[in-house]
């Protein structure tokens, strides 16, 4: 990492500011040769990460009038020397001032290098700096606050804090291995299953959080079914507050399958309305639904829409048939007209599903439905726990490879198996949570991981 790197940090396209940011032992000297500050001062007599103001210049040419920031190592991003230049906004200027830098001994920076290298040089651990694209990629607020905690490293302590007992336990372990003869009091198969145990229940906690991470990161995927004319294209628009989908009285309106993202209560969904569900001749429509049950197969959750007004059909048994091993939600939609719905029957078919009753054409019974979808989460319907989750899903493989490695290594122990037999499992739990912190990973895994960044981060 001696060389120094260059990339432009802000989207492509026309704005009010550019930035072009470049970290490496070289950066002062290459920003000295281009840039001229308006009091022609030294660049290093100015304070750190203070903005000067002046041009980039091509020899005796303008490239563009902007300020410059030094950032002196080790207390930058990288840990090493940067510089930001923020220019006029546009392909044009950027691309000028990055070929002008390029021209010296500076090359292109990979994608996500620049946190590669805080990475490698100390500044954070694997996870905090996965933790960066989270925040740059946050749907919802909610989204934001689980990433920031990560990157300050919330995770990483409750990661080293399980390794350093694992770590203390396999010491434990080898001192009554490699000295069965010295006056030390051998460590019991009790007491490694208690350490085991204590450190399986944290492990078993987050992992019961992870799910609700998953959904606050990437979204729940939710799907509104029901036949055709119930309110389905009418829920999707009251839950997005506004008219996304086309609204009519003539049943199969809706043929093919529409996808929003909304925030509700911090949680992003992506919802998905479908085409109604029913036997129909148009070549179309029977593509639409054949593409509702799909969508319908894959879904986290389910709303399905039926209409008061009418009587169970047909095609509502049918629905109701598919949904019976899925997280429901039932919408009682059209109460503002006369019930005509057997609530008996819908009982004895729909069995401890949640159900409430709306009337979309009055705006009545909405904020029950987001009410409802926010407990699913956070309550633990849908998997949840506290305000602390894990959102990413190589932590979150790695974590349950972590607890698999120490449910072996509890049944080694209570089958009084040899310690060196034990220890191999409990070995394999700390390397596979060192893979979370960047402890114990391969350079390969390590450079895939950050070529999903983009670049200029």
């Amino acid at each position: 990492m001696e060389d120094t790197i260059v990339a432009i940090s802000t989207p492509n396209g026309e704005g009010a500011i550019g930035i072009i940011r470049m970290s490496g032992e070289n950066s002062f000297e290459v920003i000295n040769k281009i840039f001229v500050n308006k009091s022609k001062n030294n660049l290093e007599s100015y304070k750190n990460r203070e903005l000067i103001y002046g041009h980039i210049m091509d020899g005796e040419n303008v490239i563009d009038e902007v300020l410059v920031s030094l950032m002196k190592s080790p207390n930058t991003y990288t840990t090493e020397n940067v510089v930001e230049i923020n220019c006029h906004g546009g392909s044009v200027p950027i691309r000028r001032i990055l070929d002008l830098i390029l021209t010296f001994d500076v090359r292109m920076a990979d994608p996500g290098e620049f946190t590669k290298r805080a990475f490698l040089n100390g500044r954070l651990d694997l996870s905090q700096a996965e933790s960066v694209m989270d925040l740059i990629s946050a749907k919802t607020p909610k989204g934001f606050d689980v990433a920031y905690n990560q990157l300050e490293g919330y995770l990483s302590v409750k990661i080293n804090t399980i390794r350093d007992k694992l770590l203390e336990l396999m010491s434990k372990i080898e001192v009554s291995i490699d000295y069965p003869e010295e006056d030390i009091k051998d460590i019991t198969h009790n007491e490694i299953l208690n350490e085991l145990n204590e450190n399986k229940n944290i492990i078993n906690k987050m992992l019961k959080n992870s799910e609700t991470g998953k959904i606050i990161k990437n979204g729940l995927s939710t799907v509104i079914i029901g036949k055709p004319n119930v309110g389905k294209s009418s829920l999707l628009n009251a839950l997005l507050k506004e008219a996304k989908a086309i609204v009519t009285n003539i049943p199969g309106t809706t043929r093919d399958v529409i996808e929003e993202y909304v925030n509700i209560n911090g949680i992003p969904l992506k919802i998905i309305d479908t085409a109604g569900i029913r036997e129909t001749d148009n070549e179309i429509e029977k593509i639409g639904v054949n593409r509702s049950k799909s969508f319908f197969n894959k879904a986290d959750l389910v709303i399905f829409v039926l209409n008061n007004a009418e009587e169970i059909s047909k095609e509502d048994r049918e629905i109701i048939q598919y949904i019976e091993d899925k997280k429901v939600i039932i919408v009682i939609n059209k109460t503002d007209l006369e019930s005509k719905i057997d609530f008996n029957e819908l009982n004895e078919l729909l069995k401890n599903k949640i159900m409430i009753r709306t009337s979309i054409t009055n705006e009545h019974g909405i904020e029950e439905v987001e009410d409802e979808i926010a407990k699913m989460v956070y309550n633990g319907d849908i998997k949840s726990s506290e305000n602390e989750y894990i959102t990413n899903i190589r932590h979150i493989n790695l974590i349950k490879k972590a607890f698999n490695s120490i449910n072996a290594a509890i049944n080694a122990t209570e089958s009084a198996i040899g310690y060196d037999f034990i220890e191999v499992d409990i070995k394999d739990a700390y390397d596979y949570l060192g893979e979370i912190t960047g402890d114990t990973i391969g350079e390969d895994v390590i450079d895939k991981i950050f070529s999903n960044f983009c670049l200029g981060k």
